[in-house]
């Protein structure tokens, strides 16, 4: 079945970078579309970047555009998370998502296939 396991999190000061990974398994990779959400108790599910069905292209939302960037490995069948100046209002849980729905999907009810997530706390 399908595996998503992220890594990466931690306490981090305000300005810190960070780089969080989802390693995939138990799916054909480019027949996916990956993305990463979070969520804390202040905030809902939030989209925050992902890659469309094919890894042919990418959307990093306007909330962390400039400071967060997505990136992937195929041959390890990873994507991931490089946060930049980190602010305390990105502390969160940051979660890694896969569907096999063609197109790019910012929304989290478009992803079936979830990781356990990874804690990210910054320090102010």
């Amino acid at each position: 079945q399908v595996q998503l396991v992220e890594s990466g999190g931690g306490l981090v000061q305000a300005g810190d970078s960070l780089r969080l990974s989802c390693t995939a398994s138990g799916l054909t990779f480019s027949n996916y579309a990956m993305g990463w959400f979070r969520r804390s108790p202040e905030k809902e599910c939030e989209f925050v970047a992902a890659f469309s069905w094919g890894f042919t292209t990418s959307h990093v939302a306007d909330s962390v555009k400039g400071r967060f960037t997505i990136s992937k490995d195929n041959a390890k069948t990873t994507i991931y998370l490089e946060l930049a100046s980190i602010q305390p209002d990105d502390t969160a849980v940051y979660y890694c998502a896969a569907t096999g729905q063609y197109g790019i999907r910012l929304s989290a009810n478009d992803y079936p296939y979830w990781g356990q997530g990874t804690q990210v706390t910054v320090a102010s």
